[in-house]
């Protein structure tokens, strides 16, 4: 009996020390000014492994719905997220990409080595005209990265008048023989890509004087002015971006753009397994992809030394958690598979990105379809939705949206002698006065109670939706592909001017107020 009674009071014990008190949160719809601009919800596909090739760009004998070689379930599951923006060719593709491999007739394309992924052959049935067919399919407006790495002056400008051009020019004339009469008005436009590295290992000095050069030439043709975007840093390098804020005139470009991956070791050698993980692992990605907040506030910081009034966005085009590649598969095609780890970072990242969207105004996450943290994975016939897929299809309502600033502290999520943020959150109301809070609770084993105080609007109600799983490596297979779905949400109450929300542990829910 005794025994029992130990056992009973130490029980007692450890529910009160795991209990957590209520998180005060409070908004007020009086607050909102910045718009969360829609482009911060873009993509990015590469020819990169199986991203275009075997992903959007199939087989002709492929037992699929296609317009042309485009594949329409993947056209149809992005149209459902509203996909504001697609980046194209690369990464690091980019800057070996000559556009005029990729017009014309197919069978007349030259064949190529894709030296950066996997050394296979890139046999250019994928070009200019068939990525603008996928971005007209999609309603995605093209965000195109051109060449600088290895490809000249001339050859950008002509890519540009090729696009934008509607008149009589060469390039123009070109691309009317090619089947397209009216051109296509393209407005975001790299210049380069991670000049630091694979696109040329280039000094930011170096870089900014050939910036200016190329930008130069990317014209602006009537109707169709660019939004040009420098080759920005990677990670922590503020110096790189103090240097293109310093050396370039702040109306010569639209944006910088900033590389941030979540590594979930921390280090580029051994970068950890994407479902096979444990809870220190877990913690230790969590914490890495949290980290993403501190970077784009120090580069935030640098670029309004410079530019003050912020015209210049701060572009995060390539973001995402990067895993070692699935046991078996080429190592060159970065495949991985996508858990609800993955949810938790794509939901954390975004409620970041909204936070900061008075400088990030576009952002793109890395990749599409089978590369990466992918939105959707395919195995012949079959298609999946990823987790990811999931939360972008719960933020669609940030598109546009204005930004409601909140006020809460957020309890710790402890491992060891280490603490993160156990939830994070952002709000938006939209143009019809709709309010969309989400949240995201990372701590795996405990639900976190959030009460907030709404002021600023009159609601009768609450509805809402979730992302979750039992377990943080859980994940979405051909064999169960709906294993982690989006479902309705029921935890969330209205008590008097107070939401009340009861939070579970490893989730992302998206509650509307109306």
């Amino acid at each position: 009996m005794r025994k029992l009674l130990l056992l009973l009071i130490v029980s007692i014990f450890a529910s009160a020390s795991n209990a957590q008190s209520p998180v005060a949160m409070t908004l007020n719809t009086a607050d909102a000014k910045l718009i969360i601009s829609r482009d911060i919800y873009g993509h990015f596909s590469e020819h990169l492994g199986r991203c275009i090739y075997d992903g959007f760009w199939v087989d002709p004998a492929l037992n699929v719905p296609k317009k042309d070689r485009i594949r329409m379930d993947i056209v149809e599951a992005l149209k459902k997220i509203k996909v504001p923006n697609l980046r194209w060719p690369g990464g690091c593709f980019a800057d070996e990409y000559h556009w005029r491999d990729g017009i014309g007739p197919r069978d007349q394309r030259p064949k190529m080595v894709n030296t950066n992924w996997g050394g296979v052959v890139e046999d250019n049935s994928f070009g200019t005209h068939e990525f603008m067919d996928l971005c007209a399919l999609l309603g995605a407006e093209p965000y195109i990265a051109g060449n600088v790495g290895s490809g000249t002056v001339e050859e950008m400008a002509k890519w540009v008048e090729y696009f934008n051009f509607d008149g009589i020019s060469p390039m123009a004339n070109l691309r009317k023989q090619n089947g397209r009469a009216e051109p296509w008005k393209v407005s975001f436009w790299g210049v380069g890509n991670e000049s630091w590295g694979c696109g040329g290992n280039m000094t930011a000095a170096y870089y900014a004087d050939l910036y200016k050069r190329y930008a130069t030439y990317a014209r602006d043709y009537p109707g169709s002015p660019l939004k040009k975007i420098a080759s920005g840093a990677s990670d922590w390098n503020t110096a790189w971006t103090e240097t293109l804020m310093k050396n370039i005139p702040v109306n010569q470009m639209w944006g910088v753009s900033l590389h941030y991956y979540t590594l979930p070791t921390g280090n580029w050698g051994k970068k950890g397994s994407a479902t096979n993980f444990n809870e220190a692992e877990y913690f230790k990605t969590m914490k890495n992809c949290l980290a993403i907040d501190e970077v784009v506030k120090r580069h935030s910081e640098v670029m309004d030394k410079y530019d003050p009034k912020k015209r210049v966005a701060l572009v995060v085009d390539e973001w995402g958690v990067w895993t070692d590649v699935e046991p078996g598969t080429n190592p060159g095609f970065l495949y991985q598979q996508n858990s609800m780890r993955d949810a938790l970072i794509a939901g954390s990242t975004l409620n970041i990105f909204n936070k900061h969207c008075e400088r990030v105004k576009l952002a793109s996450l890395a990749q599409t379809i089978n590369v990466l943290q992918a939105l959707i994975l395919t195995e012949k016939e079959k298609m999946l939705l990823t987790p990811t897929y999931h939360v972008f299809d719960m933020y669609k309502v940030h598109h546009d949206a204005k930004l409601i600033p909140l006020q809460f502290s957020s309890p710790d999520y402890a491992s060891g002698d280490q603490k993160i943020p156990a939830i994070n959150a952002s709000a938006s109301v939209d143009a019809n006065g709709l309010v969309h809070i989400s949240l995201v609770n990372l701590d795996p084993s405990r639900k976190i109670t959030v009460n907030t105080s709404v002021a600023g609007m009159k609601w009768a109600g609450v509805k809402g939706q979730i992302v979750t799983s039992a377990k943080f490596n859980d994940y979405n297979s051909f064999t169960d592909p709906n294993k982690i779905t989006l479902k309705g949400f029921n935890g969330a109450r209205k008590k008097g001017d107070q939401l009340t929300v009861e939070l579970p542990a490893l989730s992302v829910v998206m509650l509307e107020l109306k």
